[in-house]
């Protein structure tokens, strides 16, 4: 069977695959067009300059998201990225080229030790009660008597020193487990991730070898007595999970 023909020698396979090629490229643009309404900076690695394209990759309308339990809703674009001075240096001046601190990595937020600007508000779970509390404030969840409880135990760095002792847990109500040990140090009152932490030994000790003893009075802590927000939970693990690597010098080190 002959093709069949629109206009002179154009026909229905023709326009079908011109309209595929002029869709995807609509997509194209819509897409990168999506992504800068969003507030997903265009930035160069080696200068840090940002990109603000106009023409046909300009933003559209602004998009709004409609925030639960009467929090302020989040409108983006937020009118672009603020320059952030970094306390390190490059190795090397090129593309994807590490930094090296210049200061204290865990406090200045370098590498593993970096944070991100989360909400200044607490995670809230179903019912709109703050997510993560001292277990004495979440009723109904008790340490299991099979466990051991590690309030009373002491806090034992990497170097094999006391830390400080724990004198409180923090739980999340919507998932009923430990997120946080409450440590006193005797200068403040800290909180360590769970996750980074070991209850063993006879003597009941705490084992966190993610810092030093004495790096965790230095550690963030929430404003707060009994409340953490996103922000806050962003700071204390970016100040432990740096610990892996800058807590010694060693862990700088190359394995091989």
């Amino acid at each position: 069977m002959d093709d069949v023909k629109i206009v002179g020698t154009f026909d229905v396979t023709e326009m079908v695959f011109l309209a595929f090629v002029l869709f995807f490229i609509a997509l194209l643009f819509y897409l990168r067009r999506e992504d800068r309404r969003e507030g997903y900076p265009v930035e160069d690695e080696v200068t840090g300059r940002i990109d603000r394209p106009g023409g046909i990759l300009t933003t559209g309308s602004p998009k709004t998201f409609k925030m639960p339990f009467g929090r302020d809703d989040v409108t983006t674009p937020t009118g672009g990225r603020e320059k952030v001075d970094v306390a390190g240096a490059r190795t090397f001046r090129s593309p994807g080229a590490p930094y090296y601190p210049t200061g204290n990595p865990l406090e200045d937020g370098i590498g593993p030790a970096a944070w991100a600007d989360r909400a200044k508000h607490p995670d809230l779970d179903a019912e709109g009660r703050n997510r993560i509390v001292p277990i004495g404030i979440a009723s109904g969840i008790t340490v299991h008597r099979k466990d051991r409880d590690p309030r009373g135990m002491a806090a034992i760095g990497a170097d094999g020193e006391v830390a400080g002792t724990i004198t409180d847990i923090w739980v999340d109500r919507a998932e009923h487990q430990v997120r946080y040990l409450e440590i006193d140090t005797g200068a403040k009152k800290v909180l360590a991730p769970m996750g980074m932490s070991k209850v063993k030994g006879k003597k009941g000790q705490v084992i966190i070898d993610a810092l030093n003893a004495a790096d965790f009075a230095a550690a963030p802590v929430p404003a707060k007595a009994d409340e953490i927000t996103f922000y806050e939970e962003e700071r204390v693990m970016a100040y432990f999970g740096g610990g892996y690597l800058y807590a010694n010098r060693a862990r700088q080190e190359p394995i091989l």
